[in-house]
C-alpha cells in the first residue's frame, strides 16, 4: 500500500497541555520510563500487558498525556498484531481525552485518530467478539466528526455499505454504496490503490460480475504505486472473469496472484477465493493441493472471517472433489496445540471444514440477529462449476520451500505435509538466468519469508517467533528482524549487544551511545535500563512503502548485520 509508517508522534514535553490540574501538559518521568521500558520489549503478550499496566497507573495517576502515550502504543501493538478487535477501549479513552482537553493532541496524533476509529468500525466485519451496538455507536461518531461534505464522507458511506452487506442488508448497503463509488478515500480511508478492489468483492458478492469487472479496470495509477497490487486486484477479479466467460484470464490472474499469497501470513484472507476459482474452474486437484499445503494456516488465521472463508471454501473443494472420485485422498493435518497429527480422507476433511465455517457464521449470526452469513456460505457450498477447466500457465516460482509463517506454523504444531502445489495441471518451468536476474530486480511488498530468505542466501542462522520476529545471534550481537508500520511496510532491524553493563555505569552508557551516535549513522544507539543491569541497543528503520526488490534487501540485511556487529563489539571494547 502507499501509507508510511504511522507513528502516534506523542510528545511528552507539551507546554500547551490541560492546566485545570487534572492533566498536565508534562509526563510524570516515571511514567515516561515506564512506557519507554513496555515499549521495548518483544512483540508479544507480555508487551501489550506492560502497555495495559501503564495505562491503568497514567489513569490511577491523573497524567492523561502519559495515559494517552499508552494508548496509542496499545493501538499501535494491537493493529501489529492482527487484533483490530481490542481497538475499541484504548480508542475510546483517546477520544475522551482529546475532546475534554482539545490541546492535548499533537497533529500527528489528532490525524490518526479517525484512522484508528475506521479500523475500530472494520473489526466488527472480522469477528463477532465486537459488538454490533458499539460500533453503530463509533460509526454515527465519526461521520458527526468529518460531516457530511467532509473529505473522509465517502469513507463513512463505505463503512456504512459494508457493515449493511455484512447484516444482509442489501437494499441499505445499495444506498450508501451510492455515495461510495467513484470517491477517492480520504486520510481516514485506506489505501486509496485498494478502493476499487474493495468494491470489486462488494459488487462479485451481490451477482454483479461484470460490475465488479468494469470496476477494477477503471483503477488508475494509484492502485500500481500500491505495494499490495496487482494481486489484491487480480484475486478480486477471479470469479467475475470465470462468470462472465473469461477463464483463460482468470487463471493466468490466479497463478499471479497465488505465487504471491502462498507465503504472506496477511495474504490468508485471499486463499478462500483461490481455492472457489480452483472448484468452479474446474482445478479440483490444484485445489486440494493448495487445501493441503495451507491447511496449518487456519490453526493461526488473520481473523474469524477469514477463517469461516477458507473453511468453506476449503468444503467446497472437498465436496466437488469427493463427487469427481477423489473422496478417498488423504490429507495430512499437523497436530496443533493438544491436537495430534492426522491423516485424513477428503471426504472427513471436508466434513470437518464444513463443520468449522457453519460454526462460525453462526456466531456472527447471533451477534448481528441475522442468518446471512450462514445463508451465504451455504450459497458458496451450493456452487458448481461455472466454466470448463483451461490448462493453466506455467508457474514460475523457483522453489516450494516453506515460507518464514509456515515454519512458524510447524513450530506451533508439527510438520506440514509436503505437497506439491503445482500438481498435474500446473508444471513449473525451468529458471534461466536472466529470469534470476530480472527476479532480483522485481520490486515487491515486504515479507518476512523474504527476509528469512535474504538470511538463506547468506548462510545465516535464525529463529522466528509467532510474532513473525526474525531472530539470530552475529559474533556479540543478538539481532532482530521485523516489519513495522500499519502494513508491515517498514524493515526494523535492533542490534543488542550481548554485553550488559551495571546500573552504576549509566552515565558512562549515556555518553558512549552518544558518541556513537555522533560519530556514526548507524545504527542508531540507546541505553535501557533493566532493573540491575544497562542493555545497549540501537536500531534502523527502512521504509519499503513502495516495496523493495530481493537484491536490494539483501544490500539492507548486510549493512544491518555489519553496523549491529561493529557496535556489539564496541561495547564488548568497553572498558
Amino acid at each position: 500500500m502507499t501509507g508510511r509508517e504511522e507513528t502516534t508522534g506523542s510528545r511528552t514535553d507539551r507546554a500547551d497541555g490541560p492546566s485545570d490540574g487534572r492533566a498536565t501538559g508534562q509526563s510524570s518521568a516515571a511514567l515516561v520510563a515506564a512506557l519507554a521500558d513496555a515499549r521495548d520489549l518483544p512483540d508479544a503478550p507480555g508487551r501489550l500487558v506492560a502497555l495495559e499496566r501503564v495505562a491503568e497507573r497514567a489513569d490511577a495517576a491523573g497524567d492523561v498525556r502519559s495515559a494517552v502515550d499508552a494508548r496509542f502504543a496499545l493501538i499501535e501493538a494491537y493493529l501489529l498484531h492482527g487484533e483490530r478487535w481490542r481497538l475499541i477501549e484504548p480508542l475510546r479513552h483517546c477520544r475522551a481525552a482529546a475532546d475534554r482537553w482539545p490541546a492535548l493532541l499533537t497533529d500527528a496524533e489528532a490525524e490518526l485518530l479517525p484512522r484508528y476509529q475506521r479500523y475500530a468500525v472494520e473489526a466488527l466485519l472480522g469477528t463477532p467478539r465486537v459488538g454490533l451496538d458499539q460500533t453503530r455507536l463509533l460509526l454515527d461518531d465519526l461521520a458527526h466528526r468529518v460531516g457530511a461534505d467532509g473529505p473522509d464522507a465517502p469513507t463513512v458511506a463505505e463503512l456504512r455499505c459494508r457493515v449493511a452487506d455484512h447484516l444482509g442488508d442489501e437494499p441499505t448497503a445499495r444506498h450508501f454504496y451510492q455515495g461510495w463509488a467513484g470517491t477517492r478515500p480520504g486520510a481516514a480511508g485506506g489505501c486509496p490503490g485498494c478502493a476499487p478492489a474493495r468494491r470489486a468483492e462488494l459488487l462479485a458478492g451481490w451477482g454483479e460480475w461484470q460490475a465488479a469487472r468494469t470496476e477494477l479496470e477503471a483503477s488508475g495509477t494509484e492502485a500500481q504505486e500500491c505495494t499490495d497490487q496487482p494481486e489484491r486486484a487480480l484475486v478480486a477479479g477471479l470469479l467475475p472473469l470465470l462468470r462472465v466467460g473469461e477463464p483463460e484470464q482468470a487463471a493466468a490472474a490466479h497463478v499471479r496472484a497465488y505465487l504471491r499469497h502462498r507465503r504472506e501470513r496477511s495474504a490468508f484472507p485471499y486463499l478462500a477465493t483461490h481455492l472457489r476459482f480452483c472448484a468452479l474452474g474446474g482445478h479440483l486437484e490444484r485445489g486440494l493441493a493448495i487445501l493441503t499445503k495451507q491447511l496449518p494456516r487456519l490453526d493461526r488465521p488473520t481473523d474469524d472471517l477469514a477463517a469461516m472463508e477458507f473453511a468453506a471454501a476449503g468444503a467446497l473443494v472437498c465436496a466437488l472433489a469427493d463427487e469427481a472420485g477423489l473422496g478417498d485422498r488423504t490429507v495430512h493435518r499437523p497436530a496443533y496445540a493438544e491436537r495430534p497429527a492426522t491423516e485424513l480422507d477428503v471426504a472427513t476433511l471436508g466434513a470437518l471444514l464444513l463443520g468449522l465455517a457453519t460454526d462460525l457464521a453462526g456466531s456472527f449470526d447471533a451477534r448481528n440477529g441475522t442468518g446471512h452469513q450462514s445463508g451465504r456460505m451455504a450459497a458458496w457450498l451450493a456452487e458448481r462449476p461455472a466454466a470448463a477447466a483451461v490448462p493453466l500457465p506455467a508457474d514460475d516460482d523457483p522453489g516450494d520451500e516453506p515460507s518464514a509463517d509456515e515454519a512458524g506454523a510447524d513450530e506451533a504444531g508439527g510438520d506440514e505435509a509436503g505437497a506439491d502445489e503445482a500438481g498435474p495441471e500446473l508444471g513449473a518451468a525451468d529458471t534461466e538466468p536472466d529470469a534470476d536476474a530480472a527476479s532480483e530486480r522485481e520490486v515487491m511488498a515486504l515479507t518476512v519469508d523474504m527476509i528469512t530468505s535474504t538470511l538463506d542466501r547468506r548462510g545465516d542462522r535464525y529463529l522466528v517467533d509467532d510474532g513473525g520476529t526474525v531472530v539470530g545471534r552475529w559474533g556479540a550481537a543478538v539481532i532482530q528482524f521485523r516489519r513495522a508500520g500499519e502494513r508491515g511496510e517498514v524493515l526494523h532491524t535492533r542490534a543488542m549487544a550481548t554485553r550488559r553493563l551495571p546500573t552504576a555505569r549509566r552515565a558512562e552508557a549515556y555518553a558512549f551511545c552518544n558518541a556513537w551516535n555522533h560519530d556514526r549513522l548507524l545504527p542508531k544507539a540507546y541505553a535501557h535500563n533493566l532493573d540491575t543491569e544497562i542493555l545497549l541497543a540501537g536500531d534502523v528503520a527502512t521504509d519499503l512503502t513502495h516495496g523493495v526488490a530481493p537484491a536490494q534487501l539483501l544490500v539492507l540485511v548486510d549493512a544491518a548485520i555489519a553496523t549491529g556487529v561493529a557496535y556489539a563489539e564496541a561495547v564488548a571494547d568497553l572498558p
